[in-house]
């Protein structure tokens, strides 16, 4: 009997360390010191911040032809970080025009004063209340950054973030803030029937449900293409700042054909002209050097 009992008892402790082998290591707590951006990763039905060593540190100062908005979003980043009122910003309009830019380009001036910023994707919009009970108590400031938000038609997630924007039977942490960028002004698709009012008896609830969302955002600014000058204006700092040996006319002209072929005038459009002609006029010198030395 005491024989039984024994191998009982050792294959309990062997069944255990299995276990103990297959269980999740426990989450390395995130390092907020070391680090100064971190992406929500989902592990299993939940997740982690995991640290970005090497975060994109954006220069404010290369945003060019946005300096109102710039303002007004460094501003309202200011009044966060010393601990006042702050409002959630969302940031919508035309792609390539600087919206993810700028909100990436915050952390260079303020993450001395202990600004962190923290990576969503739209699926991790249900993470929320995790994420934020993770941040709650921690001695700093945290931008929750959601790029490229939007909702299709029927989606629940909307109602989920509208919810956890201002109306959770939680308290807001006070130290967590969101800033998300959109194509779409109010995240969701607008139709021809939220005018007509075709198939709804009540139409503008349909229309309130839609505007609600983007509502909970207290700051909403509207990025548009930029008109000819303003675009040769851009393209003229980008050249400047690189020191492109280049004359204005030909530059502009040059610039002009790269958004007749791009069919876009955006401050990506001309970073990307800017790039190419760099390319090119290096290309150019090493080749005269090359005839040169021969």
């Amino acid at each position: 009997m005491k024989d039984t009992t024994d191998r009982f008892e050792a294959l309990l402790e062997r069944v255990e360390r299995l276990v103990e082998g297959m269980m999740p290591a426990a989450p390395v707590p995130p390092d907020f010191g070391q680090f100064l951006a971190f992406r929500w990763e989902r592990v299993g039905e939940r997740g982690r911040l995991a640290p970005v060593a090497r975060p994109h540190l954006y220069d404010l100062d290369d945003l060019v032809g946005i300096d109102d908005i710039k303002e007004d979003v460094v501003r309202n980043t200011t009044q966060f970080v010393q601990g006042l009122p702050a409002n959630n910003v969302l940031l919508w309009g035309e792609r390539g025009c600087g919206k993810s830019s700028l909100v990436k380009g915050l952390l260079k001036p303020f993450a001395s004063r202990g600004l962190r910023i923290v990576e969503l994707k739209r699926w991790d919009i249900m993470s929320l209340p995790h994420i934020t009970s993770l941040l709650r108590d921690a001695p700093y400031r945290f931008i929750l950054f959601c790029d490229d938000l939007s909702f299709d038609e029927g989606e629940g997630d909307f109602r989920a973030l509208k919810t956890l924007l201002d109306g959770d039977i939680e308290e807001r942490p006070g130290n967590v803030l969101i800033y998300a960028t959109s194509n779409r002004r109010h995240l969701m698709p607008e139709r021809m029937e939220d005018n007509t009012g075709e198939l709804e008896i009540h139409p503008e609830e349909a229309v309130g449900e839609k505007l609600a969302l983007s509502d909970r955002f207290g700051l909403s600014f509207g990025f548009y293409s930029l008109d000819q000058d303003e675009y040769l204006d851009v393209v003229r700092y980008y050249a400047a700042h690189r020191g492109l040996p280049i004359k204005d006319a030909e530059l502009c002209a040059l610039a002009l054909k790269w958004s007749l072929y791009s069919a876009r005038r955006s401050g990506r459009s001309a970073r990307q002209f800017v790039d190419d002609l760099e390319g090119r006029l290096g290309l150019s010198k090493k080749g005269k050097r090359a005839k040169t030395s021969a």
